[in-house]
């Protein structure tokens, strides 16, 4: 069932892509990792910036939610600030996870949070207050990073 049903969203996926969003399969035969090329959204601190993230799928998917993680490095509230670049998305958690839920939501939220960050579900508490308390400082630093990490 995993399988057919992983290689059915993908191949959805390909037919009709997501705005912004590029997948590949680094290696063909390895229907389980995915690499995700995001684009920063049009209007929010991350425009112009180009992400990749990695999408693992649990052999357990759809029962089992999958991972979905930062390659390159981005200055957010909702994505730990190291070499693991792991995003804190409620919907990825196993408790609330659905397996009907797909992978096209799980990106399609993911670059949401791109647009509105949710600073009080984050992982990173300093660049949640920070957001929260001085939106101004916070933009700075992340246009900064986008340049410095995620230029095109």
């Amino acid at each position: 069932m995993s399988q057919k049903r992983i290689a059915k969203e993908f191949g959805d996926l390909q037919k009709t892509p997501l705005d912004g969003i590029k997948i590949i399969l680094p290696n063909e035969a390895d229907m389980l990792q995915w690499q995700i090329t995001m684009e920063g959204p049009k209007g929010s601190a991350y425009e112009g910036g180009n992400f990749v993230l990695s999408l693992s799928l649990p052999k357990e998917y759809p029962f089992k939610p999958p991972t979905l993680s930062f390659k390159t490095k981005i200055y957010h509230p909702n994505v730990t600030n190291d070499d693991k670049g792991s995003m804190c998305l409620g919907l990825l958690r196993p408790d609330e996870w659905k397996p009907s839920s797909k992978i096209d939501t799980v990106l399609e939220f993911a670059r949401g949070l791109l647009v509105d960050p949710q600073p009080d579900d984050a992982v990173e508490q300093g660049i949640a207050r920070e957001y929260r308390e001085n939106r101004k400082e916070f933009l700075k630093t992340a246009k900064a990073w986008v340049k410095q990490y995620a230029k095109k």
